[in-house]
């Protein structure tokens, strides 16, 4: 791990425009909870500071001065462990991590009047130059897109691990389950698999709450024949997966099949041309265009698939992006390409990501399709859309839900690798 990490360091050194300025990348400080107590939130460092560090060390910077090299000009502060850190919290030193934190005033004073730039979380009453750490943070978030290979093996356990929950969940998907009770069934799978912990919030959505696109678990019951939609990923030392996939409590329906075989193949359509290169807003686009061309097929929308996209009528089933970078995070340096601005386009206005694929790259390759009432509902969009959507049949089924299949794909130098197709996407 560290001569990994000194590897990253210095690839980053290399590929940030600096001159003379100095640059310090801190961890942060725990947030303490509102209710006048000694707790404090769960700490994470800040994810600039991690991913050169390596460490989870409250209060930590490290500090580069590009005028000593990309190898030898990093710098690690650390605090010290004090006596009540040790008795309260067991904490212990952090041998071999740096320099005490109170030699990093020192050090900044034998550089004297040079430029600052402060990434991370920013350190109180020490004043820095924000123009040139707002052009210094877009460099770091390119630079950290492409994984490296200590990354790619921590994402490929990271897989593994999500896959051993979403084989241990399957036997609890029936009529009459939780989505909390599943909830809870997925995530002890996923700790006995090796977790350290859970990606993101884990979203679990049965019957119409599947069509919810951000569904916090609830008491809320499957009932049979229903959508149970999960949204679940592991995580290892900070790396995540992000996966989906839709089952059904019981025996699907013909339209549930078929709307689950439309996001199945549009998924391994998009999945096919993920390659270096290519633009991820094109590979959203021709998605869009086969989720369209599914429900037209379906008798669900009506007209030239191409031409409903260009007429943003696809985002009445599919009001979201395509996917997004993931890593470091569950949305890890996504964004747009440098220099680029969000698209004006109203189909690619939702995009999280926007970037040509490079190879490297680890990302979600997500369509869904949903039966949203407040989509569906607004009077404004009937009317805008009235001669390209079977309103009659949206209308019996409003209640059913929706369908999301998400992988995770490493961009290679030829083509592609999904790290999750372990993950079965059978209904």
């Amino acid at each position: 791990m560290l001569e990994s990490l000194a590897a990253r360091r210095a690839r980053v050194a290399r590929a940030l425009p600096l001159d003379r300025e100095v640059v310090l990348f801190a961890a942060g400080r725990p947030v303490p909870l509102p209710e006048n107590t000694d707790q404090v939130y769960p700490f994470h460092a800040h994810t600039e500071y991690y991913y050169l560090a390596g460490l989870e060390c409250p209060g930590a910077v490290l500090a580069y001065d590009p005028l000593e090299g990309p190898e030898r000009g990093w710098k690690s502060f650390v605090p010290e462990v004090t006596e009540d850190e040790r008795i309260w919290e067991g904490r212990q030193p952090w041998p071999g991590a740096g320099a005490p934190l109170s030699a990093l005033e020192p050090w900044l004073v034998l550089r004297g009047n040079r430029p600052l730039v402060m990434l991370g979380q920013p350190l109180a009453g020490l004043p820095y130059d924000v123009g040139r750490t707002a052009a210094i943070r877009e460099a770091l978030l390119h630079a950290r897109r492409p994984k490296d290979a200590e990354e790619t093996r921590l994402l490929r356990r990271a897989a593994a691990t999500t896959a051993s929950g979403y084989a241990a969940i399957l036997q609890h998907i029936q009529p009459g389950a939780t989505e909390r009770a599943l909830e809870i069934e997925l995530e002890a799978a996923f700790f006995r698999g090796g977790a350290t912990a859970t990606g993101y919030h884990t979203i679990v959505g049965t019957g119409p709450n599947s069509a919810v696109l951000h569904f916090p678990p609830s008491a809320r019951a499957a009932r049979r024949g229903e959508f149970v939609l999960i949204d679940a990923g592991a995580q290892v030392d900070r790396y995540v997966c992000d996966v989906t996939r839709t089952y059904v409590a019981g025996e699907p329906s013909a339209f549930q099949r078929d709307l689950h075989q439309v996001v199945l193949t549009a998924e391994e359509r998009a999945i096919a041309r993920c390659r270096p290169g290519v633009e991820w807003r094109d590979v959203h686009r021709a998605a869009a265009v086969d989720l369209v061309s599914g429900l037209v097929a379906m008798g669900v929308m009506r007209g030239d698939p191409e031409s409903l996209v260009a007429r943003t009528a696809h985002m009445l089933f599919f009001p979201h992006g395509l996917g997004h970078l993931v890593g470091l995070g569950v949305r890890d340096a996504s964004g747009m390409a440098p220099g680029r601005t969000r698209s004006t386009e109203p189909a690619l206005r939702n995009l999280r990501t926007d970037l040509p694929l490079e190879a490297g790259y680890v990302i979600t390759v997500e369509p869904g399709l949903y039966f949203i009432p407040p989509l569906l509902c607004d009077p404004a969009r009937r009317e805008k859309f009235r001669d390209a959507v079977n309103w009659e049949l949206v209308d019996r089924h409003l209640e059913t839900g929706g369908v999301r299949i998400e992988d995770n794909v490493l961009i290679t130098a030829d083509g592609h690798e999904v790290l999750t197709a372990a993950i079965p996407k059978t209904l």
